[in-house]
């Protein structure tokens, strides 16, 4: 963290305005908003993308909940011990997307992205019975190519205040579903075995993605935007995440031409996983389907900045960070701790 604000402090420093360019750093929402923009006939764009995340504390249905509480807890898979016995404690997860748009007509933006995605969990693991003691801890991680999207923006409506488009996109989850590591299982064995689902890079599904975005003008310093998305998956393998909902509402102010602030309400809803795995029976809260999905609200703050890097337009670096603020997440799983989001774009 403490070198990313470097990088964003040395590059501030440098940003100004460009007279002989329309371009401003508030024409793009925050870092974070997918398809958020469209461009002119014959314009180009590459991004990239830079996103970790954090979780932690143990929740249940949304509230906070114990260690020895969840070592209470049946085993819903019917495998033996009877009781969960190896416990998440910390999981980090880091989403690299590179992507490119064209627009071939003044109505019609062409987009494709590819994600790369990196995730390591911490876990504990206790005796299966008697006094229930620790016995050690262990870690597991995978990374892969997650997924590619093709899809396009199309302008619906443009005036001088307010701008609407929509987004049809088919995205292709690639990445492995049954990458295999190694566990201390409460017998005290050090095991190897399929990781829980959500260590898995993807899920094997195709996804309709569509949505709708708007952007009004308020005055000459304020832009407002909205935007609802859905991901709903339109063929599946043995098992898939569920379908998500995002809305997105966010106000930004232009400091000048080269540096915009921002702040925005991000609400998610995912449902539970469909389908089932059956090698994966650890007994810990991430190998029960059940324990995905749900309900979260998040608040950011962003920035964004006009500087030269490379020879032609200026380029736009971003960066956003989000903090929940509520986590309705179903049944049992590990609480969100916070989202940082890095980018660079650059017109052509």
């Amino acid at each position: 963290m403490k070198y990313l604000a470097l990088v964003i402090l040395f590059f501030a420093c440098n940003v100004h305005a460009d007279s002989e360019s329309n371009s401003r750093a508030i024409d793009h929402a925050p870092i974070g908003v997918s398809a958020d923009h469209y461009h002119k006939k014959g314009e180009s764009m590459i991004s990239v993308k830079h996103g970790y995340m954090k979780m932690g504390e143990t929740i249940f249905n949304g509230d906070s909940i114990s260690f020895d509480d969840v070592l209470a807890m049946p085993n819903p898979l019917n495998t033996t011990p009877m009781n969960l016995s190896v416990i998440p404690t910390d999981m980090s997860m880091q989403m690299s997307m590179v992507g490119g748009m064209y627009a071939p007509t003044n109505s019609v933006t062409l987009m494709a992205m590819g994600m790369f995605v990196s995730k390591k969990m911490d876990l504990n693991t206790y005796q299966a019975m008697m006094n229930r003691n620790l016995l050690g801890k262990f870690s597991t991680s995978s990374s892969d190519l997650s997924n590619i999207s093709i899809g396009a923006l199309i302008k619906l409506k443009e005036t001088e205040t307010t701008r609407l488009h929509a987004e049809i996109t088919l995205q292709y989850s690639i990445g492995d579903q049954d990458t295999r590591g190694v566990a201390l299982t409460p017998m005290g064995e050090n095991m190897k075995m399929t990781l829980p689902y959500g260590m898995q890079s993807g899920d094997g599904s195709t996804r309709l993605v569509l949505g709708l975005t708007q952007v009004k003008k308020l005055n000459e310093k304020m832009r407002w935007g909205n935007q609802a998305r859905i991901k709903t998956a339109i063929s599946k393998a043995d098992w898939a995440f569920g379908d998500h909902t995002e809305l997105n509402s966010w106000l930004q102010y232009e400091v000048n031409q080269a540096v915009s602030l921002s702040s925005r309400l991000k609400w998610t809803h995912q449902g539970k996983i469909s389908g089932r795995d059956q090698t994966i029976s650890a007994p810990v809260q991430t190998a029960n389907p059940e324990n995905y999905g749900g309900k979260e609200w998040h608040i950011g703050f962003g920035i964004n900045l006009l500087t030269h890097i490379i020879p032609g337009n200026k380029d736009r670096l971003s960066l956003e960070i989000l903090q929940p603020i509520k986590q309705q997440k179903n049944n049992l799983q590990m609480k969100t701790d916070y989202l940082v989001i890095f980018g660079y774009q650059k017109t052509f």
